[in-house]
């Protein structure tokens, strides 16, 4: 769910002229504080990434695309972790 952050026109002790609202992206904005009934604006902000590529190394990832994945399992070997494709390739070289 989305982070939506908000700046208060005119900051009071209560809500300390920021605050943010998790909410959904149908949401429309908010014209006033929930603290203090001010009003309020929405403040463009930096979207929160996922890093990294892990989930792109899962077999369900290759196998949905059409790809085979082997793992090394000796010297020369591989096995078949997903997709299509022989269960077992050896290098006879």
């Amino acid at each position: 769910m989305p982070t939506y952050e908000y700046r208060a026109l005119s900051p009071c002790e209560q809500c300390d002229g920021e605050f943010e609202v998790y909410g959904s992206t149908a949401m429309s904005d908010l014209k006033v504080c929930p603290t203090c009934s001010k009003p309020c604006e929405r403040v463009l902000s930096v979207n929160s990434v996922v890093g990294g590529k892990a989930h792109m190394m899962k077999e369900k990832h290759f196998s949905e695309r059409g790809f085979t994945q082997y793992k090394k399992i000796g010297k020369g070997v591989y096995e078949k972790t997903a997709g299509k494709g022989p269960a077992v390739i050896k290098d006879d070289g």
